[in-house]
């Protein structure tokens, strides 16, 4: 009796990915884009029900620099780390996704409230606490401004005034900074997640075809997390009405009903603005009016 044979069939890529606050948000991402990415509490090498996949989960402080000496093939991590670690490496595409938002992160420096530096030349022969540290001390010298710039490993935010005299943090939203009682006086980059790949791994068709489609699903999943599809029943005389005064539902498909004078539309639009064009849909007649949400928008 034959039971068949497990497969050795040898991953095709190797994925770097970011454990920490970016993990459940990163296998949330896969999973809206078609894989399911499963991991137990301590372990750092996850399933993936792809056959053509590995990975691993590493700090995303580390993934560009095991992306450019070839562990990994691709990877996704910050656009912070990649400068930080002046990594050789393909930017593949922009994911624009975080733990709480899905808006860029800025690294920003700050100094109390209460401070009389409002700029950063004043803070010549001072002491500046990050994590960024090689990227802060490029800052200073690009200014030639000569602070003294040392690593933080957490907490940064409150170290002044007592440690340190100022900080650079990186911060969404900027309220741990108003928490905090701090001030910013200058922003060093703007960052957010960006999908990486080893140049070597990118050179090789079939390589770089799986991670061109990994992309692609990625920023199609993405896409559809602010927008939902909606449908309705429409009389024909009322199609120009409804466009000219809602022209978010630009582009509609519209397919023709039994009834001669009626027809459907379907469109896609942002769910922000939902609540506003369903009553007013209602009002210009339309009936049947079907929201609902989508796994992907590729364009």
């Amino acid at each position: 009796m034959c039971f068949g044979r497990v497969s050795d069939k040898k991953p095709l890529l190797m994925l770097g990915l970011p454990k920490g606050s970016l993990e459940e948000s990163t296998k949330a991402l896969f999973a809206k884009a078609g894989w399911k990415i499963t991991t137990s509490s301590r372990s750092y090498k996850p399933s993936i029900d792809d056959a053509d996949l590995d990975g691993r989960f590493v700090r995303a402080q580390e993934v560009s620099r095991y992306v450019e000496h070839g562990f990994f093939d691709c990877g996704l991590t910050g656009f912070d780390w990649i400068q930080e670690n002046a990594s050789d490496v393909v930017e593949v595409c922009d994911l624009i996704y975080s733990r709480a938002s899905v808006q860029k992160s800025r690294w920003v420096l700050c100094v109390p409230e209460s401070s009389s530096i409002t700029k950063p030349e004043q803070l010549a022969g001072k002491r500046v606490a990050t994590e960024l540290v090689g990227t802060v001390r490029r800052y200073f010298e690009s200014r030639k401004i000569a602070a003294e710039v040392e690593f933080s490993w957490g907490a940064t935010e409150v170290k002044v005034p007592d440690l340190v005299d100022a900080i650079v943090d990186i911060t969404e939203t900027g309220n741990s900074i108003r928490a905090n009682k701090l001030r910013i006086i200058d922003t060093l980059l703007e960052t957010n997640t960006k999908f990486i790949a080893n140049k070597a791994s990118w050179a090789n068709p079939a390589k770089r075809k799986k991670i061109e489609t990994i992309a692609l699903l990625l920023r199609g999943a993405l896409e559809a997390e602010s927008k939902v599809g909606l449908k309705m029943n429409l009389r024909k005389d009322a199609l120009e009405v409804v466009a000219k005064q809602l022209p978010a539902l630009r582009n509609p498909t519209i397919s023709q009903l039994s009834s001669p004078d009626w027809i459907a539309l379907e469109t896609i639009i942002d769910e922000s603005v939902v609540r506003e064009i369903i009553p007013r849909l209602k009002e210009l007649g339309a009936e049947g009016i079907v929201e609902y949400p989508l796994n992907k928008v590729v364009y």
